[in-house]
């Protein structure tokens, strides 16, 4: 394929030149980097990276196309696509289309023959921070003017934007034993099959629903989903999270649904210097000490004293897990009320199989609550 010359700006000046990968166009978003060295089809389109330019680490994108089974939403939402060498030739049995076809089919604009470890070492240095990327022929300081200009991922409000616009449901895999209302914030497809697999029904609401409409589905429990923006703006579903523990309906919260959670619980949120983001994160499940290798995507994370258990208007609460890496709060439990969350992602899409265990703790809790 014919490349034409590419730019990436970030927000600092620093300045990369590729070739065009994917659409041609120009978009600004957060430059964010992710360490996993496969599932790129899921991480595309994944609804927590909703306006972020992502940078892939593995060196190798594209190798084995794309398919119609691992898509986690019904569109691509990264704002662009940053990777070293992209594939010629995609091979795989279960390939159906090409990964490049693909982003230009969807207008994705990405750069490509770049140094992602130079840019990802910047990052993790300086920050995520705002990015552009163009194929259109803009000089590098028109670039960094959209950039600057930019809104910025602190106060954004973006789990309206990726919602469901309507209720549906995900029927129960054989016998039907409980019934969820999971919050949509930026729900993953494989987070209701999981629940499925255990006998569950899913009832998947928008992400302005009420305390009405959650007993309306005739819920045993509560589920917050993983989203995108700043958790802090998200003022409606931490007002639902406390109705629910308030009425002593279990709440099951991972990645945005934690940082919900966490909200509601009384604790603050704030952003990390430039997040988790694959599939090979180190947690530590304190109650078991068992090391977990999880699926993260998130740089916002909740602020509750690790060491010490916190009292707060529902009871005792405890940091459950933590990451190895940095000791970012991995997890929160409740010890009064029916809730727990996690900030990364057991439905391992993709990724590993070390969490999908927490599902079946949700059963637990909702059949102790009964």
């Amino acid at each position: 394929m014919a490349r034409g010359e590419a730019l990436l700006v970030l927000e600092d000046g620093y300045t990369l030149r590729g070739r065009s990968y994917g659409a041609i166009g120009t978009t600004v978003g957060e430059a964010v980097f992710t360490t996993g060295m496969t599932g790129y089809q899921e991480t595309l389109t994944d609804p927590s990276y909703h306006r972020q330019v992502v940078v892939a680490t593995a060196p190798h994108i594209g190798n084995t196309g794309v398919n119609d089974e691992d898509d986690e939403s019904d569109r691509i939402w990264v704002a662009g696509y940053v990777v070293r060498d992209p594939a010629r030739i995609a091979s795989n049995w279960r390939a159906t289309g090409d990964l490049e076809e693909r982003l230009v089919a969807e207008k994705i604009v990405g750069i490509c023959e770049v140094d992602t470890r130079a840019l990802t070492r910047h990052l993790r240095e300086r920050g995520a921070m705002r990015v552009g990327i163009s194929s259109e022929g803009i000089d590098p300081t028109t670039l960094l003017n959209r950039v600057l200009a930019s809104p910025l991922m602190v106060g954004a409000n973006l789990s309206a934007e990726v919602t469901t616009p309507q209720p549906y449901v995900v029927p129960a895999e054989g016998e039907h034993r409980f019934t969820i209302a999971a919050l949509d914030l930026g729900v993953k497809r494989n987070t209701p099959r999981r629940l499925a697999a255990r006998g569950v029904q899913t009832h998947v609401l928008p992400a302005n629903a009420t305390i009405d409409d959650v007993v309306a589905t005739g819920a045993d429990a509560l589920f917050l989903s993983n989203g995108p923006g700043d958790p802090a703006t998200a003022d409606g579903p931490v007002a639902l999270t406390r109705e629910a523990l308030q009425r002593r309906i279990p709440v099951f919260g991972i990645c945005f649904g934690q940082q919900i959670l966490g909200r509601a619980l009384g604790f603050g949120t704030y952003k990390l210097l430039y997040g988790h983001r694959g599939i090979n994160q180190p947690v530590l499940d304190r109650a078991t000490g068992r090391v977990e290798v999880t699926a993260h995507n998130h740089g916002f994370a909740v602020d509750a004293p690790r060491e010490t258990v916190t009292e707060t208007e529902f009871g005792a609460v405890e940091v459950s897990h933590i990451c190895l890496n940095d000791g970012v709060v991995e997890g929160l439990r409740c010890r009064d009320v029916p809730a727990f969350s996690v900030q990364y992602h057991p439905e391992a899409a993709a990724g590993p199989h070390d969490a999908d265990y927490l599902f079946d703790r949700l059963v637990t809790l909702i059949e102790g609550a009964r």
